[in-house]
């Protein structure tokens, strides 16, 4: 294809705007506007600024860094005329807080996670994790190539959002334990935080229930006023701290066994968007997912050597907890579904979808990691 044919078609590709997306930018830099035919298109698209909002705090990197990372690839594709300004949370709205914040328009686009939101619709929480649900693998399928986004953006849309994938974080640990949890008794009475409907399945098993932000969990634990705790894993854990006060680490985060973040783009902003630029949001956003997930895997096997190094002890969740959590969640989703259409529509697809990947999975991928994962 020549040259000339070349740059035509990347701008074609974008919406006919030749905003330095995909290749064409850096082709149509040191052209002549004879030549590239597009520098004119470049110079007539707007200027727009927006603020990013985000659930967490600037010292969880891989976290709040998709923000950042996120606005970087669209001003690079954008020739510099798309500028986002990302702020971590608490600095203009709180953490959990991002949803309203960009629905109702005090932000252009919130960086956040579904299941912080289930009050407003449970079903939000099919875009972030579902107890004993999909791998990070298994999520961004059904995202991205079987209909789930199309499925979320219906729910969104009653918010005032257009979502975008936002990362993962993969299988996530079970959490920080002053006491190892020997059998289902001992989450009688327990205080933990842990939000989404892993809540509500750990509330069923007698456990007293918090939701607090991540900026908050180091001075609630350390306070005693929980006396466990969830996170992410322990690249982040260690990084908040939680080994110093605690010791038990259990495994593995039933609840979240591939959890999803999103970005949130107020719906009016969205469609106002030139073409061009909504492209160039689109791929910065999978970009940007796939960045998150390939860091926490590159960066929890070395956190979780120095974390045994520093006296962590790896305790798995008993069998009778395993099996008691995965029943009370069946059981949930189910409650979930006969009192909301919507969250049963998107439960029926969903489910439909797991039998046919876990069948999938089931067969080279398990056998393959039964062999070289032994316990």
């Amino acid at each position: 294809m020549k040259r000339r044919t070349f740059i035509r078609e990347g701008v074609r590709r974008v919406g006919g705007l030749g905003v330095g997306s995909l290749a064409a930018g850096s082709l149509i830099a040191g052209c002549s506007p004879t030549e590239s035919g597009s520098s004119a298109a470049i110079v007539s698209q707007p200027t727009i600024r927006w603020r990013l909002v985000s659930s967490f705090p600037r010292s969880l990197d891989t976290l709040f860094g998709a923000a950042p990372d996120l606005a970087e690839r669209v001003e690079a594709l954008t020739d510099g005329r798309f500028q986002i300004r990302a702020y971590p949370s608490g600095e203009i709205v709180p953490a959990l807080e991002v949803l309203d914040a960009v629905g109702g328009g005090m932000a252009e686009i919130g960086h956040s996670c579904g299941y912080y939101y289930k009050g407003k619709d449970p079903a939000l929480c099919f875009d972030a994790a579902v107890p004993f649900g999909l791998t990070a693998r298994q999520h961004s399928a059904w995202l991205l190539e079987a209909g789930g986004l199309e499925l979320m953006r219906e729910i969104y849309a009653g918010f005032g959002v257009h979502n975008l994938p936002g990362g993962n974080t993969g299988v996530q640990m079970g959490g920080w334990f002053r006491e190892p949890v020997k059998s289902l008794a001992d989450l009688k009475g327990l205080k933990m935080r842990i939000p989404g409907l892993g809540g509500e399945v750990m509330d069923s098993l007698g456990v007293t229930v918090q939701v607090i932000a991540g900026a908050d969990i180091y001075p609630s634990l350390e306070r005693g006023t929980i006396d466990a705790t969830e996170w992410v894993g322990p690249y982040d854990d260690r990084k908040l701290g939680f080994h110093r006060i605690v010791k038990n680490y259990h495994y593995p985060g039933w609840w979240e066994p591939g959890p999803a973040l999103s970005f949130y783009v107020n719906r009016d902003k969205w469609n106002a968007l030139p073409k061009g630029y909504q492209a160039a949001l689109e791929a910065a956003s999978r970009a940007s997912a796939l960045r998150m997930v390939s860091i926490y895997d590159a960066k929890n096997p070395v956190a979780l050597k120095e974390l045994v190094a520093e006296g962590t002890r790896l305790v798995p969740f008993p069998e009778d907890v395993m099996a008691a959590a995965s029943k009370a969640s069946a059981e949930l989703l189910g409650d979930y579904a006969s009192s909301s259409p919507g969250f049963g529509k998107v439960l029926a697809h969903w489910q439909a979808f797991r039998e046919d990947s876990n069948a999938w999975f089931a067969s080279a991928e398990r056998e393959y990691l039964n062999f070289a994962l032994p316990r």
